[in-house]
């Protein structure tokens, strides 16, 4: 006759009720996280703080037929924080300026903050030390000056830290590329529009 085997009286593992607790206790945790993040992000609704270039000039356009160019730019960049309610911290900001790949100044900025709905500006005087150009970049040169219409490039970026609430803080990196253009008969800037927005 077959035996009946009766499991009555078996007990489960202490470590099984211990892993099952933890479990528990974790996806409570999630979800009370959850809910903490969207109650505070409806509360103070955050924006991601940016870098634009507010105004731009050429000082100075020193160019001779043997490829040696000399410049000097203005620039003022905003660092701008559109949060209602959080005030913003922008640090290792670092900008480089080009023509056609040769790097001609690079542009830095100590720690600061901005308060909230504020920008705050950030002037540079970008001198450039006289600089060869290769046959490329030369034959661009030559082009531009001809149309009266210099191309350069602006590349950077800073690390930004914002906090919502008591106990989220927000870091991120805001990066900035830009075309420049200038005319070279009195050095104003075409068309500008940057920002770090669109990145």
């Amino acid at each position: 006759m077959p035996r009946l085997i009766s499991s009555q009286g078996e007990r489960t593992h202490p470590m099984v009720w211990l892993a099952a607790i933890v479990l528990a206790f974790l996806a409570v945790a999630m979800i009370i996280t959850g809910i903490t993040i969207f109650v505070v992000y409806m509360i103070y609704k955050p924006k991601m703080p940016y870098i634009e270039v507010a105004y731009a000039h050429l000082d100075k356009l020193d160019y001779d037929q043997s490829g040696l160019l000399d410049t000097q730019m203005t620039l003022t960049i905003l660092a701008n924080n559109d949060n209602a309610k959080a005030n913003a911290s922008f640090y290792d900001a670092r900008f480089v300026l080009h023509f056609q790949g040769i790097k001609l100044a690079e542009l830095r900025a100590d720690p600061f903050d901005v308060p909230r709905n504020r920008s705050f500006p950030l002037n540079y005087i970008a001198p450039s030390s006289p600089i060869p150009l290769d046959v490329e970049a030369m034959n661009v040169m030559d082009a531009a000056l001809k149309m009266d219409r210099v191309p350069f490039r602006l590349d950077g970026h800073a690390r930004t830290r914002w906090r919502v609430g008591i106990f989220l803080s927000v870091k991120f990196w805001t990066h900035l590329t830009c075309k420049l253009e200038f005319t070279w008969s009195n050095g104003s800037s075409i068309g500008l529009d940057c920002n770090s927005q669109s990145h």
